[in-house]
C-alpha cells in the first residue's frame, strides 16, 4: 500500500500538467490562428484545475497505476483533460491553420518532455539526498508520461491530433471522406487498448522507446 500511495504521489503533478498543458496548448494557437472560442470561455490558461476532467484526468490515470501495482500489468499510462473548444470555421484558414492547432497539444508534451529531462539530469548532478532522489523519480515519471502522450495522440486516428494533422494534409476530397470517420474513431481508439492482443501497445512502444532513447542520448542520462 506505501509503495503504491508513492506511486501515485510521484505521477500526480507530470500526469496533471502533462495532459492540462496538452490542452491549453491547443487553445494558445488557436487564438493565435484568429478562434477566440476558448479564449472568451477562459480556457486558455495555464492553471490545470480549468482543464482537469474528474474521469480521464484523474480517476482513469489512477486506475491504471493501481491495477498496474497490483496485478504487475505494464498497462500505458493515458488520459484525457476537458478538450479545449475549438472553432475551425473561425480559423484565418481553417484547413491549413487546422494542422498548427492539432500539433500544438503533441509539441506541448514534447516540450514538457524536454523539461523534465533537464530536471532529471540535474537531480543526477545533484549530492544524493532528500530532494534529489524524489525529483529524478518524478523526472523520470514525466519524461514517460509526456513522451506516451506525444505518440498517442500523434496516431492518425480521429478524433486524436494526428487524425485532425491527417485531415489537414490531405487533398480535400481524401479530408472530406476521411474526416466522415471520425464517429467511429473512440470506438477504435478503446478496442485497440483494451481488447487482446492490445496493438496499441505493440504499435506504440517502439516509437515511444525510440523517443526516450534520443531524449536520454541528448541529455546523456
Amino acid at each position: 500500500m506505501e509503495d503504491l500511495i508513492q506511486t501515485i504521489a510521484i505521477y500526480a503533478i507530470p500526469v496533471i500538467f502533462a495532459i492540462t498543458l496538452h490542452e491549453a496548448a491547443h487553445g494558445y494557437v488557436a487564438r493565435h490562428f484568429g478562434d477566440k472560442t476558448a479564449f472568451m470561455l477562459g480556457r486558455i490558461s495555464l492553471n490545470p484545475l480549468r482543464h482537469i476532467d474528474l474521469v480521464g484526468t484523474i480517476v482513469v490515470p489512477l486506475l491504471i497505476l493501481v491495477t498496474s501495482k497490483l496485478f504487475g500489468s505494464a498497462g500505458i499510462l493515458f488520459g484525457w483533460a476537458k478538450p479545449v473548444p475549438v472553432n475551425f470555421h473561425a480559423l484565418r484558414h481553417p484547413k491549413r491553420d487546422m494542422l498548427w492547432v492539432a500539433a500544438a497539444g503533441p509539441a506541448a508534451n514534447l516540450a514538457m518532455a524536454l523539461g523534465w529531462a533537464l530536471a532529471l539530469k540535474a537531480a543526477i548532478l545533484l549530492p544524493k539526498g532528500d530532494f534529489s532522489l524524489p525529483l529524478s523519480l518524478m523526472a523520470e515519471a514525466g519524461i514517460t508520461v509526456n513522451i506516451v502522450l506525444m505518440v498517442l495522440n500523434l496516431l492518425p486516428i480521429l478524433p486524436l491530433d494526428g487524425g485532425r494533422i491527417a485531415v489537414s494534409l490531405l487533398p480535400d476530397r481524401l479530408a472530406l471522406g476521411y474526416a466522415r470517420l471520425e464517429p467511429f474513431g473512440f470506438p477504435i481508439l478503446l478496442a485497440l487498448i483494451f481488447i487482446p492482443p492490445h496493438l496499441l501497445g505493440a504499435i506504440m512502444m517502439p516509437m515511444v522507446q525510440a523517443s526516450r532513447g534520443l531524449i536520454g542520448a541528448i541529455f546523456q542520462l
